[in-house]
């Protein structure tokens, strides 16, 4: 069986072209992310979630999806439940930690059903950012609290319930993104806290469910670790801090390579990122030439990455009740 290239992509809308097809099915993603774009209701996105995996002819592959609820949620009404934001389990918890901890499990158990319904096997969440004082909003809600403990006890309590139903958590982003006073959709962020503040705040939650099956990396520049590269592009922060200090040992994906935090043309981009140490490149904005640009750029999965895949849909299979 050949090995599929280590990237996940998008597609236009919410049926694939021709042209997506044929490009899916000679190319081999290891597999594809999903937005608003490609959800209209239940039928479409199960037909659509299956297609996807026949092009490449694999039943198992992943199929991502960024289900955090509030703000960020590619499903919702009137075919979705309307999930909370991460910040309102953050005030039960302060509230009644084991309350907040259980709400929070039982929430992810719910976006899993409707991910399961789908044939969707990948949750972008939840996201283990500190955020500080002054930072951009762009994380904002969507983090469990604005500090570690509660980050990490909330953030494992969604692991576990998406994990209760089969679904891949994703833990994001790597190795922190709540310092960040600028949005890496837009933009570079440059950290300048000193690595001792970083270990002991932005790594915390990391550290603490570094067991995780997958995660994803911050396009942020840590300058007291690597001034020259963001997390995603540098295998300082990849070796010495993700894989290293955090011990994470998961599949690692990229965040959006397209986003305004990288630049050069996004072949560079998916080399830099899979040289720096990330597993697979993460491409989102389904348009055609891009795609086969990042796919073009894209080797086959290593055998390290193939194993961390391998451990990851294990992880999975395993925990469902």
């Amino acid at each position: 069986m050949s090995v599929p290239k280590a990237a996940v992509v998008g597609c236009s809308g919410p049926e694939l072209t021709d042209a997506e097809r044929r490009l899916f099915g000679d190319a081999d993603p290891l597999g594809f992310i999903l937005f608003k774009r490609n959800c209209v209701d239940p039928a479409q996105l199960r037909a659509l979630v299956a297609a996807l995996r026949e092009t490449v002819g694999r039943a198992d592959a992943l199929v991502l999806i960024d289900q955090e609820g509030g703000r960020v949620a590619r499903l919702g009404p009137p075919h979705w439940r309307k999930s909370p934001p991460a910040s309102e389990f953050a005030a039960m918890f302060r509230a009644d930690a084991r309350a907040g901890v259980a709400a929070a499990r039982l929430n992810a158990r719910l976006m899993a059903d409707e991910l399961v319904a789908a044939g969707i096997n990948v949750d972008c969440t939840p996201v283990l950012d500190v955020p500080v004082a002054g930072a951009d909003p762009i994380i904002g809600d969507r983090a469990y609290g604005d500090a570690p403990t509660p980050i990490a006890l909330l953030g494992r309590a969604v692991c576990d319930g998406l994990l209760d139903r089969g679904v891949i958590p994703v833990i994001k982003h790597v190795p922190g993104h709540g310092r960040a006073r600028a949005d890496s959709h837009k933009t570079l962020p440059v950290v300048d806290a000193s690595r001792a503040v970083l270990s002991e705040t932005d790594f915390a939650p990391f550290k603490a469910l570094a067991d995780a099956p997958t995660a994803m990396t911050a396009h942020v520049v840590y300058s007291a670790i690597d001034a020259t590269a963001p997390a995603t592009c540098s295998k300082k922060v990849i070796a010495e801090v993700i894989r290293g200090e955090i011990g994470f040992d998961g599949l690692l994906f990229s965040d959006d390579i397209a986003m305004g935090a990288l630049s050069g043309p996004l072949g560079e981009r998916v080399g830099a990122a899979l040289a720096a140490g990330c597993d697979v490149a993460l491409y989102c904005s389904g348009v055609l030439d891009e795609t086969r640009a990042v796919l073009d750029a894209s080797p086959p999965l290593t055998e390290a990455g193939s194993a961390r895949l391998a451990r990851a849909l294990a992880t999975a299979a395993e925990r469902r009740t």
